[in-house]
């Protein structure tokens, strides 16, 4: 079965970085991960759910949301089934628990706290 295992987060202060993981195992033979376009999305403390960043299968088309355009890079390495999240600039309001998933799948998340 379809696991994603989020990794990265932590404590951060204002203006900083880090890095989000995305582990992705067990996509079908027929549908591998090479194949999804995946989002990364965020659920801030009292908030509903959020849509944060998209990337295709092959990497080449990605897209943001508004509040975190020219901050946040989502990139993937098909080779280590892998998604990523680069995470600059990071401001209060980018305190999250980040998920990675292709609509369908979900991860356990990984918590960003920006202080």
């Amino acid at each position: 079965h379809v696991q994603l295992v989020e990794s990265g987060g932590g404590l951060v202060q204002v203006g900083g970085s880090l890095r989000l993981s995305c582990i992705a195992t067990g996509f079908p033979s027929g549908f591998p991960f090479s194949t999804a376009a995946m989002n990364w999305r965020r659920q801030r403390p009292g908030k509903l759910l959020e849509w944060v960043a998209a990337i295709d299968s092959s990497g080449d088309t990605t897209s943001y949301a508004d509040s975190v355009k020219g901050r946040f890079t989502i990139s993937r390495d098909n080779t280590k089934n892998t998604l990523y999240l680069q995470l600059n600039s990071l401001k209060i309001e980018d305190t999250a628990m980040y998920y990675c998933t292709p609509g369908v799948y979900w991860g356990q998340g990984t918590q960003v706290t920006v202080s």
